[in-house]
């Protein structure tokens, strides 16, 4: 007998019109000859606690949460992974039978990300601009993947010594932060330099870090959690400067990636992934 029912899973937000994630996981479902369908869905601060309802009355197989739900969304779910619990955000829910489990991709799609292409972070100093939630999630997975000191640079104090405060205490990673007034310059040492901020994103892409580029030395992982453009100012004059680039596509895809594996239980076709996401943005 024919199966006419989609398993179910999409990403709440608002606003989220603009949202790639449907192009990555219909691109895997498609690859893959899965009967899964990905929804992109307006959902209204107020009305969270009905939509995560739905999940469970809809049997949706998961769904993905995105601006302004990821930490309001917690008291709702049933269960949390060790990595949401210490970022203290959820951007990717998998219902297991009922059961809604609260886990955060974004951190670990940058680290498989570096990963994929030989980069380890394993007793790398790392340093993050920013400490807005990618920063949280990508300083606390790095952390978690062995890095021995995470510098936290952010002009708002309170935040930034709160980032490297959490994965002192939560990792076995040490962490400090630093100001972030005016030009700022990167500690030679720097093994990895992360922009976890949204400066350079489209229709803003003329603009980039107030860094001082020339301190980026040659040889060193430069990295943008921007991923459009795809390479962004910053990248650019980094590259300029001999530093080995990462744009932002690749956190994007593998977080995908991890999401489809969680929901469908199938390896994700991560390559049929990244050529769909890099033919949209190219549009």
């Amino acid at each position: 007998m024919a199966h006419y029912r989609a398993e179910l899973t999409g990403v709440f937000g608002d606003p989220v019109d603009d949202n790639p994630s449907i192009i990555l996981e219909e691109a895997g479902y498609n690859a893959l000859g899965l009967n899964y369908r990905y929804l992109t869905i307006k959902v209204l601060p107020e009305d969270l606690g009905r939509a995560m309802d739905a999940v469970r009355a809809m049997h949706f197989r998961g769904i993905n949460l995105t601006m302004p739900h990821k930490i309001r969304v917690i008291p709702m779910l049933d269960e949390l992974t060790e990595a949401a619990q210490i970022i203290g955000a959820v951007n990717t829910v998998i219902n297991d039978n009922g059961k809604l489990i609260g886990e955060n991709t974004d951190g670990k799609g940058f680290t498989r990300s570096l990963q994929s292409e030989g980069v380890e972070l394993a007793g790398k100093r790392i340093m993050i601009l920013g400490a807005g939630g990618a920063a949280r999630a990508i300083g606390v997975e790095c952390a978690l993947c062995g890095a021995a000191r995470i510098l936290i640079a952010n002009r708002t104090e309170r935040s930034g010594r709160e980032l490297s405060e959490l994965i002192t205490e939560k990792t076995h990673s040490d962490s400090c932060y630093l100001s972030w007034n005016g030009t700022l310059k990167i500690p030679k040492e720097t093994d990895i330099l992360i922009n976890a901020t949204p400066v350079g994103f489209t229709p803003a892409q003329d603009q980039k870090p107030d860094i001082d580029y020339d301190t980026i030395r040659s040889g060193m992982i430069v990295s943008d959690v921007v991923f459009d453009p795809v390479e962004t100012k910053f990248l650019k004059e980094a590259k300029e400067r001999g530093a080995r680039t990462f744009s932002g596509i690749g956190m994007l895809v593998q977080q995908g990636a991890l999401n489809f594996t969680l929901w469908t239980g199938e390896d994700a076709p991560v390559d049929v992934m990244y050529k769909a996401l890099e033919e949209e943005l190219a549009q």
